[in-house]
């Protein structure tokens, strides 16, 4: 449809698109009047999501996520909160209400959930899209009521907020006290065990009885060292004594031998002189010779005693020696065993510690968790509260009426185009052509109107209003 058929059905229709146009606009200014006014109490809140944690400490890290300003719109137009909004006004206790919920409903299902619905139906939360500000608008038909439940709304879910925050942390609460009681018992019995292996080994410093016995081992190995030098010594001259006794250091340095040999050669010395001049049968020679032999025996005797000594000195030195090597072994053994019952305490003292680290961590937990469990304190700050409306929200006549006249225009358009579609007429030329698919040769001229002051019809206007479809353009005539 063309621009010209589509003027030409409105200029023949005009009464109907009227009265669809009069029709919906006065509808609509009627029920403007007639509707009952509404009024819209707005409060505002505003989130800190930098908010600290008081217990914890540090950022709350949820509140930093880009959907949680949603997450709390979600929150505030919850059943959760519209039923806290019921139970802090006590609704349920008026009469009327209940009286419309029994009209509405038959008295089916809850009221309490029937009334958060109804509240639900009448609440708007507008989070901003810039900011941390939610606004919170309550419709209603008494302007203070809805001012009342606006703020209602502020503190139920404030309240709610702090109590989905509050309930984990009394779950957890309760999860790590059992788990403190657990990581207790097990802390008591690895100490437990811990005491009873160190009075059953005797060990009550065991780092410091492990060098009280690595130093008595290193002073066994020195004992042992020298002993088995004295022990090579004595052996050495017990070798040299079997040789040649009289060689012998011991015999040479010995005062008695010393004395005695000297007293032999003093003898013998002389024994020399007085054979030489009273002879060898002389009384004074053959006593002399006596002395000398006695001296010799006596020396013999000395240095059997030394030389024996040296033997003795011997197997003294090689009996200490075996047992310093002895008490050296079983200085070792003692250390071993020491080593392993220290590897072993050292073993229940890590199982001590660990279960002394994992409860300490549980117990740290536990009183984190019943500090949070005791927090009043919410990231939630009221930005401004909700007043009584001085003037209604609904409806808007003026509005309304704007909206109707271009709705009522729309409808009016389409009822002309709809009844023109049931009733198709001849209106234009080319509705002629379209019906008929001939061209059309010529336009008639109509007959001319006086005009009624007397003024001609213009025959040049006429003449240019007559078309000729179809043809050339050398062809058409006016």
């Amino acid at each position: 449809m063309s621009i010209t058929q589509f003027l030409a059905v409105m200029q023949a229709r005009w009464k109907l698109a009227l009265y669809v146009f009069l029709f919906v606009v006065l509808a609509t200014a009627v029920a403007s009047l007639v509707l009952p006014k509404r009024y819209t109490a707005s409060t505002a809140i505003v989130l800190d999501v930098k908010s600290v944690d008081p217990v914890a400490g540090g950022y709350v890290p949820g509140l930093m996520s880009t959907t949680y300003m949603a997450t709390q719109a979600d929150i505030i137009t919850s059943d959760r909160v519209a039923r806290r909004v019921v139970a802090m006004l006590k609704l349920t206790e008026n009469a009327e209400i209940r009286e419309q919920w029994l009209q509405d409903t038959g008295g089916r299902g809850e009221f309490d959930a029937w009334l958060a619905n109804l509240l639900q139906n009448n609440l708007e939360v507008l989070p901003s899209k810039s900011s941390n500000v939610i606004k919170i608008n309550f419709s209603g038909v008494d302007a203070k009521f809805a001012a009342l439940l606006a703020n209602a709304f502020v503190q139920a879910y404030t309240d709610t907020t702090l109590d989905l925050r509050v309930e984990p942390a009394r779950q957890y609460s309760g999860f790590f006290d059992e788990r403190a009681k657990t990581y207790r018992e097990e802390l008591e019995k690895a100490q437990s065990r811990l005491s009873a292996y160190q009075r059953e080994k005797g060990l009550l410093a065991t780092d410091e009885r492990l060098d009280i016995e690595n130093a008595r081992l290193a002073e066994l190995s020195s004992q042992l060292v020298a002993m088995q030098a004295l022990s090579a010594e004595s052996s050495s001259r017990q070798a040299q004594v079997r040789n040649s006794a009289d060689e012998l250091r011991d015999v040479m340095t010995d005062p008695i031998v010393t004395g005695l040999r000297a007293e032999a050669g003093r003898q013998q010395a002389q024994l020399q002189q007085l054979s030489a001049r009273l002879g060898d049968a002389h009384p004074q020679v053959i006593e002399l010779k006596a002395s000398i032999a006695e001296l010799r025996s006596r020396i013999a005797i000395e240095t059997r005693r030394v030389s024996g000594s040296v033997g003795v000195n011997n197997s003294i030195n090689i009996g200490r020696e075996a047992q310093v090597r002895a008490a050296l072994d079983q200085q070792r053994i003692k250390l071993f065993q020491l080593k392993a019952q220290r590897d072993d305490a050292l073993i229940l003292l890590k199982d001590v510690e660990t279960a002394q680290k994992a409860y300490d961590a549980v117990l740290g937990r536990l009183n984190l968790t019943k500090l949070d469990s005791q927090n009043t304190l919410t990231n939630v700050g009221l930005l401004s509260s909700a007043t009584e409306p001085p003037f209604a929200s609904s409806p808007k006549l003026f509005l309304n009426l704007g909206v109707a006249v271009v709705l009522g225009a729309l409808l009016a358009v389409a009822a002309v185009l709809v009844r023109e579609f049931f009733d198709r007429r001849v209106r234009t030329i080319e509705d002629i052509a379209e019906q008929l698919q001939l061209p059309v040769l010529c336009v008639m001229p109509g007959p001319a109107k006086r005009p009624r002051f007397g003024r001609q019809p213009d025959t040049a206007r006429i003449s240019m209003q007559q078309r000729v479809l179809g043809l050339p353009a050398a062809t058409r005539t006016a």
